[in-house]
């Protein structure tokens, strides 16, 4: 329930649109509020115990994020995924991508090497203990490590959006099995172009395009027969 997500996120009625904007991403993103569902302002009035301006800035930042759509005299809706969404997104995703591993290939911290090197670590315990919500939250740190480890403050702003927007295609575990441990040793790869700083950083960006590329072509290949993305469904889900 949006309720529990509240509590668990600490809300603080004296920190408004911010905060009712952070709760309702992660409360998207974890599937507590689902594609097609109406965002209503007076049941979210008392749920957070706000009044409406700053239900309103939350759903615009929303809107602006990719993560609602706001129809005139209708309300406000939580957006479905689509085939075309996948379309749209990943190409430009994979080439902004692609840019920002390039630029950190030279300049990654010990810190952030450690933090790679931990998050892959994670990825393969989860993955073989079957627990692809965390999986899938340790893959979104990868990336979030190596595209702020860029410097590049345009690229992190622009792939901040696009990764919330593509973090929603989620699908079943068991069916991607295979598909997982590819993704596993891609992620390998690309974390030993960036822990050596004599390796081809054009290599680096190829295999991180190709990567995020053939993501989109296997979500297109096994979308439903609606268009919508399949979620993953039982304790796996993300």
């Amino acid at each position: 329930m949006l309720t529990d997500k509240i509590q668990e996120m600490g809300f603080k009625p004296d920190a408004l649109g911010e905060q009712v904007s952070r709760i309702l991403v992660s409360a998207i993103l974890d599937d507590v509020l689902k594609g097609g569902q109406q965002l209503v302002e007076t049941d979210l009035q008392k749920q957070f115990g706000v009044s409406r301006s700053p239900l309103r800035e939350a759903f615009r930042n929303l809107e602006k994020k990719g993560l609602v759509l706001i129809i005139p005299r209708k309300g406000c809706f939580v957006r479905e995924v689509k085939a075309e969404d996948i379309a749209k997104t990943y190409p430009i995703r994979a080439t902004l991508e692609a840019i920002a591993a390039g630029e950190a290939h030279t300049k990654m911290t010990d810190q952030e090497v450690l933090l790679l090197k931990s998050t892959l670590g994670k990825m393969e315990e989860f993955f073989s203990n079957g627990d692809t919500r965390s999986y899938w939250k340790q893959h979104f740190t990868f990336h979030e490590t190596f595209i702020n480890a860029s410097g590049n403050e345009v690229l992190i702003d622009i792939l901040e959006n696009l990764r919330l927007r593509t973090h929603r295609y989620r699908f079943s575990h068991d069916y991607y099995r295979d598909y997982f441990s590819l993704n596993i040793a891609v992620h390998r790869k690309i974390l030993n172009f960036l822990i050596n700083p004599d390796s081809n950083t054009d290599e680096l960006m190829a295999l991180v395009k190709s990567h995020i590329e053939e993501s989109s072509r296997i979500f297109i290949a096994n979308l439903g027969s609606s268009g919508k993305a399949r979620e993953i469904t039982g304790s796996n889900t993300l």
